[in-house]
């Protein structure tokens, strides 16, 4: 297994990290903030016949984290046409609208970066 990336995109309340590494062809990626746990598991799976993406989610009760795995792993399976296994646990107090925007919007950054760098760094 190659070394562990991790990155990190906004601030306070709104800042994400993401840690990713390889496990065989796979792409096994956390997605987190200061109250890391595991809220929800998304498993992502392509298809080269039909060029089609697939995910399946797990969600723990009462989180709501299968958004953010779902998403993260429905990019990163379309774009790198290999599995992915996203495990999210994001938890903020009292979160607005607009910090749930800007935490999907800090995600899909996290993530397009983790792919523009390619397999070389992870």
């Amino acid at each position: 297994m190659k070394d562990v990336v991790e990155l990190s995109r906004g601030e306070g309340r709104t800042r994400v990290i993401l840690s990713a590494r390889y496990l065989g062809e796979g792409l096994v990626v956390c997605i987190y903030n200061e109250k890391a746990h595991i809220g929800a598991v998304c498993l992502g799976e392509f298809d080269p016949e039909s060029r089609r993406t697939s995910t399946s989610v797990i969600t723990r009760r009462g989180h709501k984290d299968d958004a953010v795995a779902q998403k993260a792993a429905y990019l990163l399976t379309k774009r790198t046409g290999k599995p992915s296994c996203v495990v999210a646990g994001i938890h903020v107090e009292e979160i607005t609208e607009a910090e749930i925007r800007e935490i999907m919007e800090n995600v899909v950054s996290l993530v397009e970066e983790l792919i523009a760098r390619g397999s070389q760094d992870v």
